[in-house]
């Protein structure tokens, strides 16, 4: 067999196909329909929609650094969606199914694993939330249950399950939670978008915009003016920096968020695992490497670096969980940043800006909604500015009418 393959890789006559075909640099155009800034997965991804499934090719995507370089590469890849909320639950639930036929769509790896996901609980309190969740998941299609104490050391025999004077009592286990290779998505939708006409722009930072009568017309950039029928802002963390700019102020606050990874070891954790009592989670990737996240920095930064604090706090919280992993030794950390919201749900649709629309306020979950952020964006631009009823409980306004969609605590970070 391992003859046969390398006879395979050699053959000059395979049809490789190489990813340069994504773009080469070229000059920035004078107008397009659409200007999309941030090239990140969820600019990409609503390009890719625009151009395959709604013929609008005529687009611009802009993005001051490279193609992925921001959150899009700087989270640890987990898709899920057993958050707290129906909104929230419904539109992560499309998400999820969406990614799991992203290879067939792009023809290309995305590396999607699913492995499930196993949440746990420490207090009754914690059991009591875990069953609301459960049955608000079912009824939106998701595959989430409640687990005793004796399913969980089945499932992951090295957790333990006394960690100082608390004892696991359950687990909330989602079966449909998964990983892909987080630059491979973007990689797919750019591939695709690009193919089809949409022009990929690195290194082109949006600094200023052209605004007549409440409506954007165009977009300044260090490379010059564009102009457009309408705007998308999809850039995460500099979210509210970007729309300050546009003129109109965002209820969002941005934090670093850190994650690290360990040398690889031989396998020994299917599922992913997170504690919000602990606040931190870890899954094993399938290179064999550990990767341990939690929560955002307590203060606003608009910086990727790391910090030795953070790293000693997770550290001795990942322990608690699987003491064993002492003798690991770390290999890497890095940083994002988290665009984060009073109730700790996106802001999508509509502005104050006309023509202009927000992807923004993703914060800690940002990289397994990309498949349905791009979708439903491309159905608003399509449609002139008609909001998709998927992501209308995320607009913008909800702050000033009191509908908050509260998903703090949907996650093991410090929420």
């Amino acid at each position: 067999m391992p003859f046969a393959l390398l006879k395979f890789g050699i053959n000059k006559n395979f049809p490789f196909e190489r990813h340069a075909d994504l773009q080469a640099p070229k000059a920035l155009g004078s107008s397009y329909d659409v200007v999309i800034i941030g090239g990140g997965g969820h600019g990409v991804a609503a390009a890719y929609y625009l151009a395959k499934y709604h013929g609008i090719t005529n687009v611009a995507v802009l993005e001051k650094g490279y193609l992925g370089g921001g959150n899009t590469g700087r989270n640890t890849a987990v898709i899920r969606s057993n958050y707290l909320t129906p909104e929230g639950v419904h539109f992560y639930t499309e998400s999820v199914k969406l990614f799991t036929q992203l290879a067939n769509e792009f023809d290309f790896n995305i590396m999607y694993s699913q492995r499930g996901q196993l949440t746990l609980a420490y207090t009754d309190a914690a059991v009591r939330a875990f069953r609301q969740r459960v049955e608000v998941n079912k009824h939106f299609g998701g595959h989430t249950e409640l687990i005793g104490p004796t399913e969980i050391a089945e499932l992951i025999p090295c957790l333990n399950m006394h960690p100082g004077q608390l004892s696991v009592q359950a687990g909330l286990w989602h079966k449909d939670g998964a990983t892909a290779r987080h630059d491979a998505v973007a990689w797919g939708y750019a591939k695709g978008a690009t193919q089809r006409g949409v022009e990929l722009h690195q290194l082109t930072e949006a600094t200023d915009f052209i605004i007549k009568n409440g409506k954007v017309s165009g977009v300044i950039t260090n490379r010059g003016t564009v102009h457009c029928g309408c705007v998308v802002q999809a850039v995460a963390g500099f979210s509210s920096l970007l729309a300050a700019k546009a003129g109109f102020r965002m209820p969002i606050v941005s934090y670093p968020l850190q994650a690290m990874v360990t040398l690889p070891v031989k396998p020994f954790l299917g599922p992913m695992v997170s504690s919000p009592a602990h606040h931190c989670y870890v899954q094993q990737t399938g290179r064999g490497e550990i990767v341990i996240g939690g929560g955002s920095d307590p203060y606003p930064l608009y910086s990727t670096r790391s910090t030795l604090d953070l790293k000693e706090s997770l550290l001795a919280s990942t322990l608690e969980i699987f003491p064993f992993m002492a003798n690991f030794r770390l290999m890497r950390q890095w940083a994002g940043i988290t665009d984060m919201t009073p109730d700790y749900s996106p802001v999508m649709g509509l502005s104050p800006v006309e023509n202009y629309y927000l992807d923004a306020g993703w914060g800690t979950w940002g990289f397994k909604a990309t498949p349905i952020c791009g979708k439903t964006m491309a159905q608003l631009v399509a449609s002139g500015g008609k909001v998709p009823e998927l992501i209308a409980p995320f607009s913008m306004d909800r702050f000033e009418v009191f509908r908050q969609v509260n998903e703090m605590g949907a996650t093991a970070a410090s929420h």
